[in-house]
């Protein structure tokens, strides 16, 4: 057997407690992790928030502050990182070993085009190179990702959050390191381009002996591309073995829990979800929703009518000169009608960049519409003035797909959620601090007390979007807008914050639109579908009936690629 390319043997890594030089108090994010990858060999390190998985490759490639502790050895092909110089170490970052984020915004700068991120990064590494040949480069290598061509001078802010990650990995891909170590990388990516990426990482791998470390909460994404599996628990790997064995004879019990979470949101039957009734002790089983009413006595909740909306690219000078006339418009959301009934779970799925998250805005007039209407509760929002669309907006609330980036870091847990009652003068201070110690208990963070007075710093991936479900719910609004609210939680967390997103649905009397490149979530929760490709609707139907008989060619793609994780156990 051939040398390996990356070891990592013995790795301890401990964040020392503030205050505290005391070895005893060290809390050992990582605890004796010992992992080997060949080359052209992918590993998949998979695990729940928290457990240690990001912190290991950032200590692998020595990222992490001087104040942390380490121990062990981190080895590439036979030499010592941690011995590295710092310009040996320049070059082993990016050439020799890439790291692909979660964030795409802790890679990219909001101030420099796309261009200009792929262009500095390769005169970094190849000052020989003439301009022409570095772009030509990355042009090609963005277009692997599927950034096309005429993107290349916007800037982040510009592009979806999918679309940014795309760029993110095609950094990671411009100087053909021999290792890629990837921290979620597909989170944020609809199931289609994240396949068409992760295959693209394959092929490299076997082309040309590339090695990938894929750190992930997705079970079914890593048993599909990966030769091997670990999992993390707690700072330790607990298990670890070729895919098939890990996935089909898993010998631990958290590795059988993470399999049974995953499981319990691929197979969409979601009506037999259990949850525990308030006046019972008892598991109740959960009843099967009624389809969406369509009698003429039922009006709909929430009504979209041929909504627009468009951006124009910029232009120089230069560029208009040239330009022939060519059309520099965005069409993000590009004729959009459908209806939403009170107490429906509608899902809209799509790839990123198609203009889900520009409606769902559209929709709570974040931004306006170019053309068409919203009506809500009867009242076209269109048109109304700015004081009745606050008092709209109170009904329909949005949950982020990020809840770290929507919790004011400066606020404890408690005033963030009480916040909206003060905004909209529904609650005196008194009365909004215990309305909101209610909503904590309700959403699980128990005793309301202690979370209260805790930072969003403070809490987990899970338990920050809980905090952000409570203060959407503080007021107790009608619609509930989800935009991805679970793709960055792993698979056991997932299905806890689902389940109780289905329980309050029952208790608040909610309707929710809920937005996912995650088709197995949306199968889970969602009472109907629709389909969005390049800002229209391409199909809407029953949720089963989408999935068992897909009507058009992009939804029955989509199916296609999306990892399967039974698919997979039956496979082996």
């Amino acid at each position: 057997m051939s040398s390996p390319l990356f070891e990592i043997d013995h790795l301890r890594v401990a964040y020392p407690l503030s205050g505290s030089a005391d070895a005893n108090s060290l809390s050992w994010a990582v605890d004796g992790v010992s992992l080997t990858l060949q080359p052209g060999e992918r590993l998949g390190l998979v695990g729940e928030s928290g457990c240690g998985k990001s912190t290991l490759g950032r200590a692998a490639m020595r990222l992490l502050p001087p104040a942390t502790r380490i121990e062990g050895r981190v080895l590439f092909a036979g030499e010592s990182v941690f011995e590295f110089s710092p310009e040996r170490l320049r070059q082993f970052r990016g050439e020799a070993v890439a790291l692909v984020f979660q964030d795409p915004m802790t890679r990219l700068d909001p101030l420099m085009t796309i261009g200009d991120h792929c262009l500095e990064t390769l005169r970094a590494h190849r000052p020989h190179w003439s301009k022409a040949a570095a772009k030509e480069r990355a042009i090609a290598t963005l277009e692997s990702v599927k950034i096309p061509a005429n993107r290349w001078s916007q800037y982040p802010h510009e592009f979806s959050g999918g679309m940014r990650q795309r760029v993110a990995i095609a950094l990671a891909l411009l100087l053909d390191p021999k290792l890629i170590v990837a921290d979620e990388p597909t989170t944020s990516l609809d199931v289609t381009v994240s396949a068409q990426i992760l295959r693209e990482l394959t092929r490299l791998c076997q082309e040309r002996q590339m090695g990938l470390l894929l750190i992930s909460h997705d079970l079914a994404m890593v048993g599909e591309y990966c030769d091997a599996i670990a999992v993390m628990y707690r700072g330790r790997v607990v298990e670890a073995g070729a895919t098939s064995s890990v996935l089909t004879r898993s010998q631990h019990d958290y590795t059988r829990s993470l399999l049974q979470a995953a499981l319990h949101l691929q197979t969409g039957n979601r009506h037999r979800v259990l949850y525990r009734d308030s006046a019972n002790t008892e598991p109740v089983l959960s009843l099967p929703e009624a389809s969406p009413p369509t009698t003429v006595e039922t009006q709909p909740l929430l009504r979209l009518h041929q909504v627009q909306h468009h951006y124009t690219l910029e232009q120089n000078l230069v560029s208009k000169l040239f330009a022939n006339h060519q059309d520099h418009t965005i069409r993000a959301v590009d004729g959009v009608s459908l209806d939403l009934y009170p107490g429906e779970i509608l899902g809209l799925v799509g790839e990123s960049g198609c203009g889900k998250s520009t409606l769902s805005r559209t929709i709570l007039h974040l931004i306006r519409p170019t053309a068409g209407w919203v009506e809500f509760l009867g009242q076209d929002l269109t048109h109304c003035s700015r004081s009745v669309l606050q008092q709209q907006r109170r009904q329909m609330q949005m949950v982020f797909q990020d809840p770290h980036a929507c919790l004011n870091p400066l606020m404890t847990v408690g005033d963030s959620i009480a916040d909206p009652l003060l905004i909209h003068r529904l609650a005196d201070t008194a009365t909004a601090q215990t309305e909101a110690k209610r909503m904590l208990e309700r959403v699980g963070l128990s005793p309301a007390t202690e979370f209260y007075h805790r930072y969003p710093k403070d809490l987990s991936g899970g338990q920050q979007q809980r905090v952000a479900i409570a203060r959407a719910l503080i007021t107790r609004p009608k619609l509930l807008i989800c935009d991805e609210p679970v793709s960055m939680l792993d698979a056991s967390v997932q299905a806890q914050v689902l389940d109780l997103m289905l329980d309050l649905k029952q208790e608040f009397d909610l309707t929710y639109l809920f937005i996912t490149h995650d088709l197995w979530v949306a199968r889970f929760l969602c009472d109907r579908i629709a389909v969005m490709q390049a800002g229209q609707i391409v199909e809407i139907g029953a949720t089963e009936t989408l999935f068992q008989s897909p009507q058009h060619p992009y939804t029955a793609t989509l199916l296609e690629a999306a990892p399967l994780l039974s698919r997979l156990q039956l496979a082996s």
